[in-house]
């Protein structure tokens, strides 16, 4: 299959993705999905998940393999808030804490709406009438916050969204991405597909068919973001069997776990993924909220080869963020600012 392009934020340049296990995963999603069907689930199920997990991040095998990606990726472990040199696993590396107060600066705009992770981004909407839709190829809105929920379905029908896909040598911490108060927490099961693109293009709509944790935020309080209502959906993956929840008001300092009535302060850690690579999809409400310009014009970047463009036959390009970095605004503001 065709490589895998990117866009830097900080550079603008285009970079290609070095895709952990490419050929086995699209071996996976190819002739084993084709013809043994029963081996496929086998393998996207949440037993082969915690196996492939251990061997990759806890065995001696998967401390060799790693050890090598993280070099090939230039892991910058100078911004480690623990001592590099007592890592002993590779899991302790994709576990890592950062210094994010320093390391990842926030923009003190209240009206700002931030990256929740060191990830590649793509923006849609929901709304078939917007410049931003994008047929449902990677969720399917009426599956992603689960049937059982039909008050939310109503709520973010026509609104836009965020596709935030971590890659295995980034930083797999989530940061809130707005500051508000939780009306709504839930899990919904599935199944552990790869987050791999060329995966994600094979398999319909995967980020609404693994298992993912729902929390919905009210951000129309005081000390919120001002943009409504939103929804933060962390997917697992392939590797990934669990998301744990850990809120910090400070630092990762006294973990918590999310529940309906807490205030979340923006930026602040919210939860951990297991090491791999894993996705957050971020729901908003119709004209709550613009993305940023750069966003959007990486996103429409002609001749920048993407396995996105292949399933949406259109310019589909991801642009490379880190945690707590501006992505959106409240829609009036922004209007505002863009006009003056």
């Amino acid at each position: 299959m065709m490589p895998h392009h990117y866009i830097d934020r900080a550079s603008g340049k285009v970079r290609t993705e070095r895709l952990y296990q490419d050929a086995v995963v699209l071996f996976f999603y190819g002739p084993v999905r084709e013809r043994m069907p029963f081996l496929f689930r086998m393998l996207t199920s949440a037993w082969t998940t915690q196996v492939l997990g251990y061997l990759n991040y806890d065995s001696f095998w998967g401390s060799s393999a790693c050890r090598r990606f993280l070099r090939e990726n230039r892991i910058d472990l100078t911004e480690c808030l623990d001592d590099p040199a007592r890592f002993t696993t590779p899991r302790q590396v994709f576990e890592r804490r950062i210094r994010y107060w320093e390391c990842r600066p926030m923009p003190l705009d209240e009206d700002c709406v931030v990256a929740p992770a060191d990830s590649r981004v793509l923006v849609g909407s929901l709304d078939d009438n917007s410049q931003l839709y994008i047929k449902g190829k990677l969720f399917h809105y009426d599956e992603l916050l689960g049937a059982s929920q039909p008050q939310w379905l109503e709520e973010f029908h026509g609104g836009d969204y965020a596709v935030f896909r971590l890659t295995p040598e980034k930083y797999h911490y989530n940061h809130n991405p707005v500051g508000g108060r939780v009306v709504d927490y839930y899990e919904i099961d599935g199944a552990f597909h790869s987050c791999n693109p060329g995966a994600a293009i094979t398999v319909a709509a995967p980020y609404s068919k693994n298992r993912r944790v729902v929390t919905v935020i009210d951000t129309d309080v005081e000390g919120g973001t001002g943009v409504g209502l939103v929804a933060m959906i962390e997917v697992v993956a392939l590797m990934i069997g669990e998301i744990v929840q850990c809120y910090s008001e400070v630092g990762y300092d006294a973990p918590q776990p999310v529940v309906p009535g807490m205030m979340l302060r923006r930026g602040a850690a919210k939860s951990l993924f297991r090491p791999g690579s894993s996705t957050t999809v971020l729901l908003f409400q119709r004209d709550r909220v613009r993305f940023a310009d750069d966003l959007l014009s990486n996103q429409r970047r002609p001749a920048v080869a993407t396995r996105f463009a292949l399933a949406f036959q259109q310019p589909l390009v991801e642009t490379d963020v880190t945690a707590r970095s501006a992505v959106a605004r409240a829609a009036a503001v922004a209007a505002f600012r863009q006009a003056s």
